[in-house]
């Protein structure tokens, strides 16, 4: 089945096409970083007028790239939830319209379970294996930092989320303070490369790092305001040299990946996972890759990290996921609403080897 994918989340306008679940046929996003960089953050409103602009041509580029028609289209996946309610609203109208003109099923997506399936585009024959089960899914952004862990039978539960900042927002409020521009997820994967991660003792939240034992409720939430606070102050009414600002960052983000790290390595011990799973948009970050992989080799763990391309917001993996809905007969109607928040029920995951999806 030939499905294409839109997403609208936030500030990518993306279109893909995928041949059952995992045949990327093509993957065309079209970014608004730029746009919103002046900002410091994406504005719902720019953002939504964006995707109405893109949204046409990004689709036809990706049906281009792929060389087939639109008539060949056999479903549409769309970003339902979770996301800004302007900008998803653009993508869910389209969708929603080709499916109507097309006569074909439409299904909504879970961008936050979209995540988790992009790791394994590519590798689907490890989600066929039920020996992988339960596999742990670190998911960490600019919007979600949470681990989930999910069963051969496709039940699915947050196990531990962040209690205040995403992973993902605290580089980039970190970025802001130090004038470094926006996003900053990338700038300081960059600069930290030249500085040295022990010049600052910068706390690590929830990890019971300082002395302060960690409330049992609270063993997999994650917490960076605290980190944020101390490297505000750290810097605060000084002017730092180039190797001083390094020396800063790296700190920074050390502190950051760490919690990130540990976290992800005491559940999989915790839940006896086989395989860790890392996605989201800081799941690009080079050191969090390299910690990562260290520690899942010192727990024996498989470790699956998404594929770049497949870290930050495509439509492949909300046209990949969408497979699978299918498969199991699910396609939603016209009345499909959208929704802003991540609920932390997350029902059944399609592509579990044993999932039994309820009716329709």
């Amino acid at each position: 089945m030939i499905i294409l994918g839109i997403e609208s989340s936030c500030d990518e306008t993306a279109a893909a096409i995928v041949r059952d679940g995992h045949d990327v046929l093509a993957s065309t996003i079209s970014s608004q970083v730029q746009l919103h960089a002046g900002y410091g953050g994406v504005i719902p409103e720019l953002a939504a007028r964006e995707h109405l602009r893109n949204i046409s041509p990004v689709v036809d580029t990706a049906l281009a790239k792929a060389a087939i028609s639109i008539d060949q289209i056999e479903g549409v996946a769309v970003t339902s939830n979770p996301g800004l309610i302007p900008a998803l609203l653009v993508g869910n109208a389209y969708a929603k319209g080709l499916a109507a003109a097309k006569d074909i099923p439409l299904v909504g997506i879970n961008h936050f379970i979209a995540h988790i399936y992009g790791a394994f585009i590519g590798q689907p024959e490890l989600l066929a294996d039920a020996a992988n089960f339960p596999i742990l899914a670190l998911v960490v952004s600019g919007g979600h930092t949470a681990i989930v862990v999910i069963q051969p039978d496709g039940h699915a539960r947050i196990v531990g989320s962040t209690l205040d900042d995403a992973a993902g927002e605290a580089l980039d409020k970190a970025a802001k303070i130090l004038g470094l521009g926006y996003p900053g997820g990338p700038v300081i994967d960059r600069i930290a490369k030249t500085g040295n991660t022990s010049a600052y003792d910068f706390p690590r939240g929830l990890t019971g790092a300082a002395g302060k034992a960690v409330k049992p409720e609270h063993r997999f939430d994650f917490s960076f305001s605290g980190v944020k606070t101390a490297m505000l102050y750290a810097v605060k009414d000084r002017s730092l040299s180039d190797q001083e600002l390094a020396d800063v960052v790296a700190s920074y983000q050390a502190a950051v990946m760490g919690v990130l790290v540990t976290k992800a390595g005491d559940a999989a011990l915790h839940f006896n996972t086989p395989v860790i799973c890392v996605c989201g948009g800081v799941a690009c970050n080079s050191y969090l890759r390299e910690k990562l992989s260290q520690e899942a080799g010192r727990i024996g763990r498989k470790l699956v990290l998404a594929p770049p391309k497949y870290c930050t917001d495509n439509a492949a993996m909300v046209a990949g996921l969408a497979w699978h809905y299918l498969r199991h007969g699910r396609s939603d109607g016209l009345a499909m609403p959208t929704n802003a928040r991540l609920d932390h029920d997350l029902g059944i995951i399609p592509f579990a080897p044993n999932a039994t999806m309820p009716a329709n």
